[in-house]
């Protein structure tokens, strides 16, 4: 969303980041799960363009692959559908999976989203213009998923019959719903975790993402969400001399002195930190977007309990601090980089292109109702900017007319789950709307936790969460009508 002169398009898990490499990594998280069979990496030759003629062009599609607790005949498939970033890294945080497999007896895969990781259409040169672009849309990106997977079926010996179940985070979690709206007879069934498919023009309220980002500090420490309000014009005061550019460049250790220029950047990546926290609120250290401690809002809202006497040098002096608790937690970043606020895997550039193009998802803030500073959305300057950056415009409702919007009623086998503490949840269902078109809630949970490993630290909410996504998964299965 626009921040001034700031231009930030969320989405995620989270906010993207430019990639600095794609690197192939495994964690050893994963390694101990899967044993002596870790996922492996392979590609499928696809069409860049599914609906047209004139494009002859192929790619090579990378999916991960893990067959450990596949031991029988047309047992069932779990296919991850990739979001906006290196496929290993969604593998890797995806512990669900690997959780479930062996009860189940699934086979694993991990496909990669086009233009993302390793799967780029016009290889290194799939970013440079318009044209190039052209093909990433998440309608590709579905039909990419369907033929791969009935590739894998027509190749695979004793999986011509195999049930497949969809499963998907954020993003990710859009994909899977939509990949069961659009190919039922590919997918028998879909989990959506995290998935805001109605987070877009005329279906929700702009400020609703925003007004959840405020209640979890809210509710995470006395004075935190009022003294992060008060904190954008301490920035603006203090900002306004030379001293004061110079002292915020000293108090937060960034990388870079500020410049008067940089100031709209510096709140919008203080915004975008706030926000990314209460994605990641987990009961656990997790190190998703960045390595953080258990319940990381608490541990940042213990650094802003001041009353409103202090000067606006303290109440910043507390924002740094709990800054830090997200940027540096394990005490080892040199400065902080206000052009980053999250991992590298994540592909920013092409989910750039998408919000300019299909995937726009409207966000406003009013500074009562939550905690930032008033923006409203302007659509036409979000259009400009789209139009400056890309050369392309955004459809505005496009969304909608493809995917249905909030007439999805005629739909089965769906899953929709959704944390409590998650800003994303504004966008996502959260009523049932038939016996298997369902919402799990999950009250203490952040952005798609149900998807994460198994931990000791687990609520109960979660616990039971995934239990019912199982028991649906195993109802699925035995109805399922392949034959």
């Amino acid at each position: 969303m626009k921040n001034g002169k700031h231009f930030t398009f969320k989405f995620t898990a989270v906010s993207p980041q430019f990639p600095n490499s794609y690197r192939v990594l495994l964690k050893e998280e994963v390694m101990k799960h899967s044993g002596k069979h870790a996922p492996v990496p392979t590609f499928l030759e696809h069409v860049i363009d599914h609906f047209g003629f004139l494009e002859n062009g192929t790619f090579k599609q990378r999916f991960l692959l893990n067959d450990k607790h596949w031991h029988q005949k047309n047992n069932p498939i779990l296919f991850y559908t990739g979001n906006e970033g290196d496929i290993t890294w969604f593998c890797n945080n995806t512990g669900f999976m690997w959780d479930v497999a062996e009860e189940l007896g699934a086979m694993l895969i991990f496909a990669e989203h086009r233009y993302y990781g390793e799967s780029l259409p016009f290889g290194d040169e799939s970013y440079s213009n318009a044209s190039y672009l052209n093909y990433l849309t998440s309608e590709q990106a579905l039909a990419d998923f369907a033929r791969l997977i009935e590739n894998l079926k027509e190749s695979i010996s004793g999986a011509q019959n195999s049930p497949v179940i969809a499963i998907g985070g954020s993003y990710g979690g859009m994909l899977s719903a939509w990949l069961r709206m659009k190919y039922p007879s590919v997918v028998i069934g879909a989990l959506a975790a995290s998935a805001p498919i109605w987070q877009f023009t005329d279906m929700v309220p702009c400020g609703d993402f925003y007004k959840i980002v405020t209640q979890d500090f809210a509710n995470s420490g006395i004075n935190c969400s009022k003294n992060i309000r008060r904190s954008w014009m301490a920035v603006n005061n203090v900002s306004s001399t030379d001293e004061g550019l110079q002292w915020l460049y000293k108090e937060f250790g960034l990388c870079s002195p500020l410049k008067e220029e940089d100031v709209g950047g510096f709140k919008g990546w203080l915004q975008e930190t706030w926000v990314n926290l209460a994605m990641v609120d987990y009961p656990y250290e997790a190190n998703f977007l960045q390595p953080l401690p258990r319940w990381p809002i608490k541990v940042v809202c213990s650094h802003l309990q001041f009353d409103t006497g202090v000067s606006d040098k303290q109440l910043l002096h507390g924002i740094a601090q709990a800054v830090k608790v997200y940027y540096n937690y394990t005490g080892t970043a040199v400065c902080l980089n206000i052009s980053q606020t999250a991992t590298g895997s994540l592909g920013i550039r092409g989910w750039f292109y998408q919000a300019c193009t299909e995937m726009v998802m409207p966000m406003c803030t009013d500074g009562i109702q939550d905690m930032f500073e008033p923006q409203v959305w302007n659509f036409q300057a979000f259009s400009d900017e789209c139009y400056e950056i890309f050369g392309v415009r955004p459809r505005e409702h496009w969304a909608g007319t493809v995917y249905g919007g909030k007439n999805i009623g005629s739909h089965s086998n769906i899953i929709f789950s959704n944390g409590g503490l998650d800003p994303w949840m504004s966008g996502g269902v959260t009523k049932n709307f038939s016996d298997s078109l369902v919402a799990i809630m999950i009250p203490d949970g952040a952005h798609h936790l149900d998807l994460r490993y198994n931990n000791q630290y687990d609520p109960q909410t979660v616990i039971r969460a995934r239990a019912l996504e199982v028991q649906y998964f195993k109802n699925w299965i035995k109805h399922s009508t392949i034959t």
